[in-house]
């Protein structure tokens, strides 16, 4: 299989005119969407199984249709008539002879033990389909976090590499002024210090971003992450709602989990009407043919026999009360288990809502940190420069600054994930 980022070029997005070809591939975060979606195992295995649970349906929906067999027959006694002596309790002569015929039989009624089984075939088919939607979206929100965390990791990596600009500058000019005995061996050491921790932040960046495209890489179907991608950086979501109670309405109505777990809970109840069902009778038609083209004086050429066969289960052990009473308990925890699953769905909902509001109030105010920071620095490098302080004062507000500046850029991109995974819980992410 081809690389998944080296054909990025045409099915990711289309490159402006006139770029040579080897210009950085670009990535959107749709198209990124729908290479996972194409490309995953996990959502091929979840289709397979919404699949094979529609197969299922058919298969109990079969009690309502005509059973036809067709059999053939030659039996030799070796030239003597002979009887079954044991395994039976009929001693049947056994004779030579030849036929051809088939048999019918068609169930008239169960007292809608079918039935009740075809609808928890149909109900569980909805469950993984259900399933399957709820595996696309957790895909879906793996996906939106790995992007997010590469353009966070992408950020970081540039704030890091303006560091490392800036630091260097601030010890050519402190070497300088050394030279001329303005500063002393002292700030030409910490600013050496301050180039080594700016190398060393560019080192943890270029690893973090190289860890993120591995990661998206690998929900992409791509088992190598390329060392040069360009993210596009997608348009801001929507904002948050001034409440979250329509927010849970909205996932106790879309949330994939709670579909599944309601079809879930619907096929127990019908399991449990199919087994009560069972100590009902059962009433078919059946009905045989056939032709003896060599038989014995004993049998006819032609024959043909029908009747109605009527099966009333009276004893067995108590195996079909306990089945009922198992498949009775059965949808009283299914029952159960849905309530549980609406509390949760409620709560994830509430929980999410929150984060997503604090990740969105972190942006003003690292936003507001990071120009207090910007401000500091200026000034301590120009007292730096007048000679006013020590070169101690100003690598305090280059850390400063540049702590507010990742600072930033990860409240940023914490709230974009922090929102679809809002949209993840109300069972929109779709």
């Amino acid at each position: 299989m081809k690389s998944v980022f080296s054909i990025l070029l045409l099915v990711c997005l289309a490159v402006p005119t006139g770029l040579r070809s080897e210009e950085t591939p670009v990535l959107t975060l749709a198209a990124a969407r729908e290479l996972a979606l194409k490309t995953h195992p996990r959502i091929t295995v979840a289709q397979l199984r919404a699949l094979v649970a529609r197969e299922v349906i058919t298969e109990t929906r079969a009690g309502f249709f005509p059973f036809l067999a067709v059999n053939a027959t030659a039996v030799d006694s070796g030239e003597q008539i002979t009887r079954i002596a044991s395994g039976t309790l009929s001693n049947s002569q056994i004779y030579d002879h030849t036929g051809i015929g088939a048999t019918l039989s068609l169930l008239v009624t169960d007292f809608g033990r079918t039935a009740n089984l075809s609808d928890a075939a149909k109900s569980r088919a909805r469950a993984a389909e259900a399933d399957a939607l709820a595996t696309r979206a957790q895909l879906l929100l793996e996906v939106d976090a790995a992007y997010f965390g590469a353009l966070k990791a992408d950020a970081v990596k540039a704030v890091a590499a303006k560091t490392l600009e800036a630091r260097r500058a601030l010890f050519e000019r402190t070497n300088a002024f050394a030279k001329n005995q303005l500063k002393s061996e002292l700030d030409v050491r910490f600013a050496q210090v301050g180039v080594d921790e700016a190398r060393l932040l560019v080192e943890e960046a270029e690893k973090d971003w190289q860890v993120a495209l591995a990661t998206l890489a690998n929900l992409l179907g791509d088992k190598t992450a390329p060392r040069t991608i360009q993210l596009e950086e997608p348009p801001a979501g929507a904002g948050l709602p001034a409440t979250v109670e329509p927010l849970t309405e909205l996932a106790l109505q879309h949330r994939p989990e709670l579909l599944r777990q309601r079809s879930e809970n619907d096929a127990a109840q019908a399991l449990a009407r199919a087994a009560r069902d069972a100590r009902l009778p059962t009433v078919s038609i059946m009905a045989a043919a056939g032709v003896m083209p060599t038989s014995d004086p004993h049998f006819d050429h032609n024959y043909a026999a029908g009747g109605v066969n009527v099966n009333l289960p009276l004893f067995a052990g108590g195996l079909y009360r306990a089945r009922q009473r198992e498949a009775e308990l059965q949808a009283s925890a299914a029952d159960a288990a849905l309530q549980d699953q609406q509390n949760n769905a409620v709560r994830d909902v509430r929980l999410a809502w929150l984060e997503a509001g604090h990740a969105y109030e972190r942006i003003a105010l690292t936003a507001s940190l990071l120009g207090n920071a910007n401000a500091a620095l200026a000034l301590a490098r120009a007292r730096f420069d007048q000679g006013l302080s020590s070169i101690i004062e100003l690598n305090q507000a280059e850390l400063a600054q540049t702590s507010a500046d990742i600072a930033h850029a990860t409240a940023e991109y914490g709230y974009r994930v922090r929102r679809t995974m809002l949209d993840y819980t109300t069972g929109t992410l779709r």
